[in-house]
């Protein structure tokens, strides 16, 4: 186990340099001025010289590598440097919004959990019958849904039509940060991550199903079958725990999935979170916001999957042996 763990530590640090390095060079090869945003509109009485000045205040007059390297010093000395947009330090602006993207996910990631391997446990207990079509073409269906759309007609209908949920924002509007109850940050985050939830029903769902039809088939489940266990009882005593593993670890790994629908929701439904501050970072510039953020997704989606191999490492007996997971 623990070279298993430093294994993962290793692929982690590697990782963060890869990704920070590639995007750091993407960053520098963008047509966005970063002294242009960070001016903004007053940009034309700047004269040249006093430009030349902010490029050397911000290191922008050295080479692109010196720059990384730069950043990379102050990265490992806890300084994520300041935001441009908001003219604080990146870790107060990224702190102020994770609360906001963490609910939102973890929501999300609950309930597309929970309803995709209901769902896909019904289609596979009644395989061939109406409901199993009926899940599969469900599921297919929210499979080509833009993410965006569906955000959309969710925002017309239950806060324009109906008005049940607010249409956006993480906290009500004139309350102080202090009085915001965590019932009220839930209560704004529910269609942002309904949204995100409906259509991370499908993977969840048609992988449950897929499975969980596998494990009917086997010869175990046959000889219970021919001991007289049908239906549910026999799914609750021998199908759910063959197939609660597997269905969980790739419901684990889904955490990019998620937190790549999470910016278009949060855009939609103009919820401040970390989605929506990357966006603006990269709409404006602000490299040293964009930076952090990318970095932080990066370990969000390493974290998932590292969670899902470590279920299985645990509690799957043949990786430990030297054996594949199949």
């Amino acid at each position: 186990m623990i070279l298993f763990m430093m294994k993962k530590l290793i692929q982690l640090l590697t990782l963060l340099v890869a990704v920070s390095l590639l995007t750091f060079l993407l960053i520098s090869l963008s047509p966005i001025d970063p002294v242009r945003a960070y001016i903004g509109a007053d940009m034309l009485l700047i004269s040249p010289d006093q430009r030349e000045m902010i490029e050397a205040y911000w290191g922008l007059d050295q080479s692109v590598i010196i720059q990384y390297f730069h950043w990379i010093t102050s990265l490992l000395t806890g300084d994520f440097g300041t935001s441009l947009i908001h003219r604080v330090p990146v870790l107060e602006v990224v702190s102020d919004r994770f609360l906001s993207s963490f609910i939102l996910i973890a929501l999300a990631w609950i309930a597309s959990g929970l309803f995709g391997v209901v769902l896909g446990s019904l289609a596979a207990m009644k395989k061939g019958s109406w409901l199993d079509n009926l899940i599969k073409g469900y599921c297919y269906v929210l499979l080509s849904t833009p993410g965006f759309w569906l955000g959309l007609l969710l925002l017309m209908v239950f806060s324009v039509w109906l008005g049940i949920f607010p249409t956006g924002l993480s906290a009500p509007i004139g309350v102080t940060v202090t009085e915001i109850t965590f019932t009220d940050r839930v209560y704004h985050a529910v269609l942002p991550a309904a949204t995100l939830s409906i259509i991370g029903v499908a993977n969840v769902c048609l992988h449950t199903r897929e499975k969980l039809v596998d494990i009917l088939n086997t010869p175990y489940i046959l000889q219970a079958r021919a001991n007289g266990y049908t239906g549910y009882k026999l799914f609750f005593r021998h199908g759910l725990r063959n197939m609660l593993l597997p269905a969980i670890s790739v419901h684990f790994a889904s955490f990019g999935e998620l937190f790549g629908g999470a910016i278009l929701a949060e855009q939609v439904f103009s919820y401040p979170g970390l989605g929506e501050a990357i966006v603006d970072a990269g709409l404006n510039g602000d490299v040293p916001l964009f930076l952090a953020i990318v970095l932080i997704s990066a370990c969000f989606v390493f974290v998932g999957n590292w969670i899902a191999d470590t279920l299985y490492y645990v509690l799957d007996p043949r990786l430990r042996k030297g054996g594949t997971r199949s």
